[in-house]
């Protein structure tokens, strides 16, 4: 399951590296790096998923030379116990910034919401909202992942929430990939939390992956949003590390 893990982390940021003005993948042998200008203060765009520690090591000085150019603040997603790249990125001037917890469900028997659960949603949103809701969720104070997520393919299924007044309130992303359904860009806006929102979107994406033909869904959880996505099936895997780097 790890293994769905990464690769779907692979898959995503090879789209996150074609979302934006500007934006490119870098891609050396085990190696994605997606290099966002339009948002060079978010690490979590300007990101790096690897295969081994050799192959990250010996594309290591492209990849700061990358970031570098854009000024950016970068991450790279180290693997539950590679101690041999979290050497290397440390003496490289990286800090271990967090710890997400990987999680995954097997889609046999997903149970989709009753009817009535959640008023006002579409498995159809727009990707501008996705950027919209994040922005407005987290505490950063900026328009960042706005800037960021500014195209993404079809096949990126965006679920959507809405207010009484049509407003966008939840959101999340749902990403096929060998038969592994990616959960990305949950977020529910502070004023609307506490009303089981994610909980629900979740259940019908869930539900549509399984009428897919997908096997499992990965995501990887915040401590926020680790117990909904427990109560939701999930089961914890292990800890990847992102090791980020700040701009010279």
């Amino acid at each position: 399951m790890i293994d769905r893990v990464l690769n779907s982390m692979f898959h995503w940021y090879r789209l996150t590296g074609d979302a934006s003005v500007g934006a490119r993948v870098l891609e050396r042998d085990g190696v994605v790096a997606a290099v966002v200008p339009a948002a060079p203060e978010r690490a979590v765009v300007n990101a790096v998923v690897y295969r081994d520690a050799e192959g990250l090591a010996v594309a290591y000085d492209e990849l700061a030379s990358a970031y570098g150019e854009i000024g950016a603040k970068w991450t790279v997603w180290v693997p539950p116990g590679d101690e041999a790249a979290a050497r290397v990125l440390k003496a490289r001037g990286h800090d271990l910034d967090a710890q997400p917890m990987a999680m995954s469900r097997e889609l046999d028997g997903v149970e989709r919401p009753a009817a009535d659960a959640l008023a006002n949603w579409t498995a159809g949103g727009d990707v501008a909202a996705v950027g919209e809701i994040n922005d407005r969720s987290y505490t950063f104070g900026t328009d960042s992942f706005s800037r960021a997520l500014q195209t993404l393919p079809a096949s990126v299924r965006v679920y959507l929430a809405r207010d009484q007044q049509d407003a966008p309130i939840g959101c999340l992303a749902m990403i096929d990939h060998e038969g592994n359904s990616e959960v990305q860009m949950v977020a529910v806006v502070p004023e609307a939390r506490g009303r089981g929102i994610t909980s629900k979107l979740l259940g019908h994406a869930l539900a549509d992956a399984a009428e897919r033909g997908n096997e499992t869904s990965t995501l990887i959880a915040t401590p926020m949003g680790y117990p909904v996505y427990e109560r939701a099936g999930f089961r914890p895997l292990e800890r990847f590390s992102m090791w980020e780097r700040a701009p010279a």
